[in-house]
């Protein structure tokens, strides 16, 4: 799949910001532990990850009920079982939170492997080790992950190294546990967090205590419930950067400030004014302090500061200010691919990278070529330079960028903005 971009087009109107990519499979995911009906509203139906996540769930007996117009999944998990499948080959990263619905029900799950790998990848120990400390048996099959256990029983999960997927793993295991699990060094994100007031309000028992540590009290029933998946962070700051790259006139709804306050600092830091109220953001062209963006220099790392995830977007902030910027990253220190795609639109160069740092030495301003698309975000990076680029460009496999951003097309075509996708 490939997008050609006529770059050059000014965005006006208003933008409204979907429910986290990386909060709704996750609660959709927990949904199936519940006992009882489950409303989860400002749901991002079209996004492709939650497309085959509501299509796998199907396929084993869980009864969806999608609404597009009101962006709702009504989740009956009642009758889920441990099918045998004809094929396991499901692109959705987050399979591992698809066992412990199973369990429950059947005492045996069957999950095909995160993002459709098979054996020799192996990105998933540590949910391994969740199941396995829980109790359970693991067996890597050719096809299919295979956990039995008749109940999860509770333990001291102690993780070698902060992660956002074992600790949303670990909590919805635990939760149904017999006896009491303990998380040690967990990762708590906002996304985590919503998982968590979701899995409370079904009747789990569940204490944070700081930063990294939960304790979970298993228990034998949780009801049904209604709740709204938290606004996307990184969609948000997207839009944003965005308008400042295209100096458009962008009314940018559902923003998730209490999410995101750091990386709204560092903007603020770069010299852009933007206005805001208590859920929304206006940005136009005369928010720019100096008319223009200044140089900075951060690192990512863990919430509450810039996650690795909005990288991509801070690169374009770089590219355009005016003198030499830094980006560090030691925590993904090869995500450096979609910078070097950059450059080839920039008729100067303006972008070096190494692993662990890129540097920008701008001004630079953007050209139309063809590049291609790299890790979901920094496709979407790659998309927003065409956008304002002088002239046409292609950009392969542009369904990276797609993949997490619900309805991208539609949204941009509201701010009168055009681009055509087609098919390889």
């Amino acid at each position: 799949m490939k997008a050609i971009i006529n770059g050059g087009q000014i965005p006006q109107g208003t933008v409204k910001v979907s429910g986290a990519k990386n909060s709704a499979t996750r609660l959709l995911a927990a949904a199936c532990i519940s006992d009882g009906e489950v409303l989860l509203e400002n749901f991002p139906i079209n996004l492709v990850d939650a497309q085959h996540k509501i299509r796998f769930l199907q396929n084993i007996g869980v009864n969806i009920d999608i609404d597009h117009d009101k962006e709702t999944l009504k989740v009956n998990p009642k009758e889920i079982s441990c099918k045998e499948l004809d094929l396991y080959d499901y692109p959705i990263r987050t399979t591992y939170l698809l066992v412990a619905g199973q369990i429950k029900r059947s005492g045996v799950a069957k999950i095909p492997y995160p993002g459709g790998c098979k054996i020799g990848s192996r990105g998933y120990d540590l949910h391994i080790k969740v199941w396995e400390e829980l109790g359970c048996k693991v067996t890597e099959l050719p096809d299919y992950i295979l956990v039995e256990g008749e109940r999860f029983k509770g333990n001291v999960i102690k993780f070698p190294i902060s992660t956002v997927g074992g600790t949303e793993n670990a909590l919805i295991c635990a939760s149904i546990a017999e006896g009491q699990t303990e998380i040690i060094n967990a990762y708590i994100t906002p996304e985590v967090k919503d998982l968590i007031d979701f899995l409370q309000r079904m009747g789990a028992d569940i204490a944070v205590n700081g930063s990294s540590h939960i304790i979970v009290n298993g228990v034998d029933y949780l009801k049904g419930t209604i709740k709204s998946v938290m606004s996307d962070r990184i969609e948000a700051l997207t839009w944003l950067v965005y308008a400042v790259l295209a100096k458009g006139n962008i009314v940018i709804e559902n923003v998730p400030f209490e999410a995101m306050e750091v990386p709204l600092l560092h903007l603020k830091e770069m010299g852009i004014d933007y206005m805001s109220n208590s859920n929304s953001i206006f940005f136009s062209p005369s928010c720019l302090k100096n008319g223009q963006v200044e140089s900075f220099e951060l690192a990512c790392g863990a919430h509450p500061g810039i996650i690795s995830d909005m990288q991509s977007f801070y690169t374009l902030l770089g590219i355009i200010a005016q003198g030499d910027s830094r980006i560090f990253d030691y925590r993904y220190p090869e995500r450096i691919a979609y910078a070097d795609e950059l450059q080839k639109m920039i008729s100067t160069p303006v972008v070096e990278t190494e692993l662990g740092k890129i540097t920008t030495r701008g001004p630079g301003s953007f050209v139309g070529a063809e590049v291609e698309s790299t890790d979901l975000r920094g496709s979407m990076a790659v998309v927003m330079a065409a956008l304002v680029a002088e002239g046409t460009s292609t950009i392969n496999n542009v369904e990276m960028a797609l993949r997490g951003y619900n309805n991208l097309a539609l949204k941009l075509e509201r701010l009168g903005v055009q681009i055509t996708v087609l098919e390889d």
